[in-house]
């Protein structure tokens, strides 16, 4: 299990709501094309009030970043089912994993299309934890590929695909008929058994 890194440590409520007025801040108007003044005047406090949590933009991204990817990692491992079929494990952990990004599609949308905003130090601490969730996925894919319950004719190229598939889901939710996350759930949970090509 990786460690934290310090700037996602601080647990304290004006930590807590900096990192959702920033969430906010990206999710509408990009890293970018946010500023740390921008963010604290969301909170009517100055960018100086901020330092002692965040002490620039980037950590402030980073801390996002790295709670939704951990969160991300934990709300798939509490989805898995390892003693049942790797149909339904995988149905599982999918349906949690779309359901995830439509519940939090802002933070999603930072956590996902903002990354390359991240310090290479930084960089490195996310995706090593992407990598984890994407090795889950791929486990189970593997899984279901050897009992015969999945006919993928590649393991890696289809969990890519898989992972595509939820991720994109906070670029467009909410729209049309799909504004309950449930629904979501159920419908991506669905199109991954077509995918591996489950009965």
């Amino acid at each position: 299990m990786t460690k934290p890194p310090s700037p996602v440590t601080s647990t304290s409520k004006a930590a807590a709501r900096i990192r959702a007025a920033a969430v906010d801040a990206f999710a509408t108007n990009g890293y970018g094309g946010t500023t740390t003044r921008e963010i604290a005047a969301r909170l009517d406090m100055s960018p100086a009030a901020m330092y002692p949590h965040y002490r620039s933009k980037e950590d402030l991204l980073f801390a996002i970043s790295y709670d939704g990817h951990a969160t991300t990692r934990e709300v798939i491992s509490a989805a898995d089912l390892p003693g049942e079929p790797p149909t339904a494990r995988l149905r599982s952990m999918i349906a949690a994993f779309a359901r995830w990004q439509a519940d939090h599609h802002a933070q999603a949308r930072v956590v996902q299309y903002e990354l390359t905003a991240l310090t290479p130090e930084h960089y490195r601490d996310v995706v090593a934890i992407r990598r984890e969730i994407t090795q889950h996925f791929r486990q189970v894919v593997e899984a279901g590929a050897a009992a015969g319950e999945f006919t993928v004719p590649d393991a890696e190229g289809v969990t890519l695909a898989l992972m595509s598939l939820c991720v994109d889901v906070c670029r467009w939710f909410p729209a049309g008929a799909y504004t309950d996350a449930d629904a979501v759930a159920s419908l991506y949970a669905d199109l991954a058994m077509r995918l591996v090509g489950a009965d």
